[in-house]
């Protein structure tokens, strides 16, 4: 895949820390402090609010928003409507992550209710994509489940209905990652198995998903291409801890150390990604 010098993985890191970003994050109690860490480690500045009071004063401060339903309550249902309705009015990015949607109805009634608001991006594993798009009525909670060649086919298939029926970019990782507006498509090689064994890794990958939608306004907005060069961006930290880490407890801050010192313009990381139209 060869994008535009503005559109590459490594122009967009670029424009990523020449702005610092401010991403409001309304996302769970697991992944609130990692997803802030993961942030500040790629060069962006995390906001984390969510009291209904105050989100229409952080929406206007904030260049991009990211929403997780990992742990829901009402008020947090209704502090999430609102800030999605605000980015949406404000033609602001945002990124919806709906967090074993398959798990409850409470989960898929906060789903349906926010995607009436447009989310810029879904950034879901396969199981989440294939309970958005309708293909099954019970995901396992928030892992990736199974990931053969015939479930990443299917899945693939579902993330393509489902970016076409809710005109969005669709972010579907696990072992191989697939990004889709419906008409292109973008597959991410990379990362590493230590990635599935952390909590919250799926959670701040959101973030920093919006983080490179607030850069890649500056530029050329591209929503699929800034998609895609997050994804690079962390499949490439995390293949530079697995060399290291012994485990879970070591990979994450060599997880870290790996995104905050990522060289852009030196690491390929458009090499990474194969474009594809889809049929």
């Amino acid at each position: 895949m060869t994008p535009s010098s503005s559109l590459s993985p490594g122009s967009l890191l670029n424009q990523l820390r020449q702005t610092t970003p401010l991403v409001h994050n309304i996302t769970n109690h697991v992944a609130m402090t990692p997803t802030a860490n993961t942030l500040l480690a790629i060069g962006a500045s995390p906001l984390m609010a969510h009291a209904q009071q105050e989100i229409q004063e952080i929406s206007a401060i904030s260049a991009a928003l990211s929403i997780n339903i990992g742990t829901l309550s009402p008020s947090w249902i209704e502090a999430m409507q609102l800030a999605a309705m605000c980015a949406h009015r404000d033609g602001k990015p945002w990124v919806l992550d709906p967090v074993g949607i398959g798990a409850s109805s409470l989960r898929q009634y906060a789903c349906r209710a926010l995607l009436e608001y447009r989310p810029s991006v879904i950034r879901a594993n396969a199981s989440e994509v294939l309970a958005l798009a309708g293909e099954m009525n019970k995901g396992r909670g928030v892992d990736s489940g199974d990931d053969g060649e015939d479930a990443l086919e299917r899945a693939s298939r579902a993330a393509v209905a489902l970016a076409r029926a809710q005109n969005c970019v669709v972010a579907m990782t696990g072992r191989v990652d697939v990004v889709t507006d419906g008409q292109r498509q973008i597959t991410v090689q990379g990362g590493h198995a230590l990635m599935g064994r952390i909590t919250a890794m799926g959670c701040a990958l959101s973030s920093v998903v919006a983080a490179f939608l607030a850069a890649s306004l500056v530029g050329h907005d591209d929503t699929l291409h800034a998609t895609a060069a997050a994804l690079a961006c962390y499949a490439e930290a995390g293949e530079t801890a697995g060399q290291s880490a012994q485990g879970p407890g070591s990979f994450v801050p060599r997880f870290m150390d790996a995104l905050y010192t990522l060289d852009a313009d030196s690491t390929p990381l458009a090499s990474r990604l194969e474009l594809t139209d889809v049929t």
